[in-house]
């Protein structure tokens, strides 16, 4: 059985408290809120932690407000769960309910948050193993090594983003709003994001995602699929996100984001560029789907072969255009 390291938990009872606990505890602390990733890996002693600062009694970062005029705000301590069934989510964005419907199971939806979702760890085989597995193979560049298993001639690590909320929420144009010793700040969410399976994200350690910003959802249609062995509950080996705004029937605005295939989403700019100004034919959107499949380059370090998931981009991107389109599944479902 994989046992828990020993720490201090801490229960601020505002944002500006656990701020000031996050920094005041150096690197040793870390937050924690639904704490369904955050735990098993202190098990797997994937992470190290003295201190984990609780945010899950903080009302003010959960909950969804505003309207379709001005926008939505949605707090980072609301669960999957209740971000999946929330109906003005449903209505103005259900790219990003399923995404949020489809992470793992029920039980650990009802724990998650989505600032948990967008903040999750990279992930890979040879990573996401007990303590013994990984010492066993002499660790991986991500920790405790010096290589990484998946291209050891490569200087960096290629632990993949798993997230299924990020690419959503990238395609919707969200920002998010963070806290740290230094007062708010918010970015655009891909500025959240580094290519780098380390380094994974673009925030200082001492901050904290408060907030997700999504813009007004005049005239945007979005769909999210996602590809896993087991559709009941695993992590996404692909997910494809995309949004299109509307005029008449012609793109306005695309975007494409795929998850799962880079350290990072990786937005397909090229084929969102095809279909803007253009109406939705079969013939526009093979030619998108194709292109769309470039930003993906899966390696060998997660669920199923890495070329089956190259082709399965493409298939995917091709399956949400046409959904958005209003036509058929091409070839009986592909």
């Amino acid at each position: 059985m994989l046992r828990l390291p020993p720490f201090t938990y801490l229960a601020p009872k505002s944002l500006a408290e656990a701020v000031t606990m996050l920094a005041d505890h150096g690197p040793g602390a870390m937050v924690v809120a639904g704490g369904t990733d955050l735990f098993p890996n202190l098990k797997r002693r994937q992470f190290d932690a003295s201190v984990l600062v609780g945010l899950r009694s903080l009302g003010e970062l959960a909950g969804v407000r505003g309207d379709a005029a001005g926008g939505f705000t949605v707090g980072a301590g609301t669960t999957l769960t209740d971000l999946s069934e929330q109906p003005v989510i449903r209505e103005h964005f259900p790219a990003l309910a399923t995404a949020a419907g489809l992470v793992s199971t029920p039980q650990l939806r009802n724990m998650g948050t989505i600032g948990g979702n967008i903040c999750l760890d990279t992930r890979c085989n040879y990573y996401n193993q007990s303590y013994e597995w990984r010492r066993a193979i002499g660790f991986c560049m991500k920790r405790d090594g010096d290589i990484c298993l998946v291209a050891p001639g490569s200087p960096k690590c290629w632990a993949v983003s798993s997230s299924d909320t990020a690419p959503v929420l990238w395609s919707l144009g969200a920002r998010v709003r963070l806290a740290g010793p230094k007062g708010e700040r918010v970015i655009p969410i891909e500025a959240l994001y580094q290519d780098d399976g380390i380094d994974y994200l673009a925030k200082a350690r001492d901050e904290i995602v408060t907030e997700i910003l999504l813009p007004r959802p005049a005239g945007v249609r979005s769909i999210y699929l996602k590809l896993r062995r087991r559709g009941s509950f695993d992590f996404p080996v692909l997910g494809a996100a995309v949004a299109l705004t509307m005029d008449n029937g012609t793109v306005r605005e695309a975007r494409i984001v795929l998850g799962a295939v880079a350290s990072q989403p990786r937005e397909a700019t090229d084929a969102a560029r095809l279909l803007q100004g253009q109406r939705l034919t079969p013939e526009l959107i093979e030619k998108a789907a194709d292109r769309a499949a470039t930003p993906a380059k899966p390696l060998d370090n997660t669920d199923l072969l890495y070329s089956y998931r190259k082709k399965m981009a493409r298939v995917f991107v091709n399956r949400a255009l046409r959904a958005l389109a209003g036509l058929p599944p091409r070839h009986g479902g592909e």
